[in-house]
């Protein structure tokens, strides 16, 4: 039976990291299911999703210490299961831009968590010459949330934050 693992990263934005821990996992037999990677000033984060046996998992869980020294990076680990298929129908972006403020993007996470609406992703930046802040947020709904109201309360919400929005379709809740 296969296990899980999600494996976080940090360190240094120095070339050969992502090589090293990709490496790392093939040579314990892991695959790589799911990951994410992304620069912040001169930092580089990663997360991973693997898979394996239980031999596999173990094996990487002991060796990740000794890469993570030697490229100095931080990491952490937790064991995990395979990813369980929700009963989603649509799937949506929700977008927004505006001129940076501090509450942003707390008020526009809080109108989801409110709903009862879990983000699946969320990529948000401010461009330091503009002061424009902007955000793509993905979420998936359930036959019960009528888009209709979703939409109208989230461009409310919108013009109260002083920022424009827009949810759209999307094909599914990956990146």
């Amino acid at each position: 039976m296969s296990q899980y693992l999600v494996v976080t990263v940090m360190g240094a934005d120095r070339t050969g990291s992502v090589s090293s821990l990709t490496k790392l996992a093939s040579e314990c037999g892991c695959n790589i299911v799911d990951s994410r990677m992304a620069i912040f000033g001169l930092e580089f984060t990663m997360i991973m999703l693997l898979k394996g046996s239980a031999k596999a998992i173990n094996q990487i869980e002991s060796k990740i210490p000794a890469v993570a020294v030697k490229r100095e990076l931080i990491t952490m680990m937790k064991r995990t299961s395979d990813y369980k298929l929700q009963d989603y129908t649509e799937h949506y972006l929700a977008e927004y831009a505006g001129i940076d403020q501090p509450g942003i993007l707390k008020a526009i996470t809080a109108f989801f968590a409110a709903r009862n609406i879990d983000i699946s992703s969320l990529k948000s930046e401010i461009d330091p010459e503009t002061n424009q802040n902007s955000a793509i947020i993905r979420i998936a709904l359930t036959q019960e949330t009528p888009i209709e109201q979703l939409e109208k309360d989230y461009f409310e919400l919108c013009e109260q934050i002083d920022v424009q929005g827009r949810i759209t379709k999307c094909n599914s809740n990956l990146i």
